[in-house]
């Protein structure tokens, strides 16, 4: 597992490298989520539908049944295809389980709009979520409603954040709000109360514990970072890769070891 540079301006280059060099698949993060779609061969379902590839895994021969084609991409003097999968939305659902978060038939806000924000909306409207979403963008917002054609749509103010967050069983942040190294920032505003009984999810692993979940826990509710679905949609796309069953338990001890060391690096600085 190495790492591939690829600026944006190079990410053909960077793909071609996986054809080249025999790579069985890739892990995309941002800013190249979109940007790769054209540079592939086919989507999984899961994938089209969000319109974002965080996972790539390599075919020889002819295109997986289950992938839509997608035009004018292929090499097709290559018999390696690249099929794009997102594997965020499985992950985050893994991980919501895994703390016991059950949202079917209830209602479930999303702060943002971005590329996390299609895939955890995909997520909690696939199990019957009623989708609610807070954000900046309303355009971005609205744009939503092709995943989840009856979510609601709210600025992220915090009149709104009052109306919005009312009642809710799970608020997922899906800004970049109170990412290392701003961590003093937060979605959410002082002035809006949590609805009681909610589990609040942010999407931020770094720093470890994050200001909002730390307001949160404040208010008397449970709360957890990303890390989780981290190591479920990173899982996932190994399981994707090699067949094999992911290690998760290791994968885990691992990534909050690599945090918490680095946390404590830059607090000694």
């Amino acid at each position: 597992y190495v790492l591939v540079p690829a600026p944006p301006e190079a990410l053909d280059v960077a793909v071609a490298v996986l054809r080249g060099e025999g790579y069985a698949g890739a892990n995309v993060t941002v800013p190249h989520k979109e940007a790769i779609i054209p540079l592939l061969d086919g989507l999984t379902p899961v994938a089209e539908a969000i319109g974002a590839v965080n996972t790539i895994v390599a075919r020889v021969g002819a295109k997986h049944p289950s992938t839509t084609p997608l035009r004018g991409s292929a090499q097709d003097a290559s018999p390696l295809r690249l099929i794009g999968h997102n594997t965020d939305a499985a992950g985050l659902l893994a991980d919501l389980y895994l703390h016991n978060v059950h949202i079917s038939d209830r209602p479930v806000l999303i702060l943002g709009a971005g590329g996390s924000a299609r895939a955890a909306v995909a997520a909690c409207a696939g199990v019957g979520a009623h989708m609610r979403v807070a954000a900046r963008r309303r355009e971005q917002a609205e744009a939503l409603k092709t995943l989840a054609p009856s979510l609601a749509v709210f600025d992220l103010t915090v009149n709104d954040l009052k109306r919005a967050g009312a009642d809710c069983a799970l608020i997922i942040n899906c800004t970049p709000l109170g990412m290392s190294p701003n961590v003093n920032a937060s979605p959410w505003f002082e002035g809006a109360p949590f609805p009681a009984g909610a589990f609040v999810y942010d999407l931020v692993y770094n720093p470890f514990d994050t200001l909002l979940t730390r307001q949160a826990r404040a208010s008397g509710l449970r709360a957890a970072t990303g890390l989780g679905m981290l190591v479920e949609q990173g899982a996932l796309a190994f399981e994707l890769w090699t067949g094999k069953t992911a290690p998760r338990a290791l994968v885990r001890a691992i990534a909050e070891k690599r945090l918490f060391t680095t946390e404590n690096t830059e607090s000694a600085e």
